[in-house]
């Protein structure tokens, strides 16, 4: 993969990604049941930043996505409001902070495997998992780092059971939904690129 091209999926990762973190995930009832009961959407219960991260990876390669992420954070941690809540060193605090740090891995990862071989579509299904399994596992690593260690500094949370449920359990259908949007959007676009 060519610096250029790799530069280029780069900023388009960062862009994806703040841009996803305000944007909600929509789907809409299947199409067997758009005669009786219509077109009905309904949202996911998360925003598409998880699969910006995975897409980038996906398509830009571990490079591309890592540094993507790398970026994110940093405007983020320098007061820009690109996070969810805003932005700044006081984030640090916020339980999903874990997440965000997990997106780093995670979009490497998923860019190493992505790589591997030809674009396959569960290639790039199970690549965008694997990303996701490694972003959860930091995300649960930091918010049980906060459970026992953030009150020695002053930080406090939810219970540690209540943010597992809340910031992983719960959102984990949407994201499973958005991974494979994600990996379906990568496989074209791959496709297309010849790469």
């Amino acid at each position: 993969m060519s610096f250029s091209y790799e530069l280029l999926w780069t900023l388009i990762g960062l862009l994806l990604t703040i841009g996803g973190t305000f944007v909600e995930a929509f789907a809409t009832n299947p199409p067997w049941q758009w005669g009786d009961l219509g077109l009905k959407i309904q949202t996911l219960g998360v925003t598409f930043q998880t699969g910006a991260v995975l897409l980038t990876g996906c398509v830009g390669g571990k490079k591309a996505g890592a540094l993507s992420q790398v970026a994110y954070l940093m405007l983020g941690l320098a007061w820009l409001p690109v996070f969810s809540h805003g932005g700044g060193w006081s984030y640090l605090q916020q339980p999903t902070f874990g997440y965000i740090l997990g997106f780093v891995p995670g979009a490497w990862l998923c860019g190493w495997l992505a790589f591997r071989d030809r674009p396959k579509i569960e290639m790039l299904v199970l690549a965008s998992a694997a990303g996701l399994v490694v972003i959860h596992a930091c995300g649960l690593l930091y918010l049980t780092g906060l459970a026992f260690i953030g009150p020695k500094f002053g930080a406090t949370g939810p219970p540690l059971l209540a943010a597992l449920s809340a910031y992983s359990l719960k959102p984990l259908p949407g994201q499973l939904a958005v991974l494979c949007a994600a990996a379906t959007i990568a496989f074209g676009l791959r496709q297309v690129q010849f790469n």
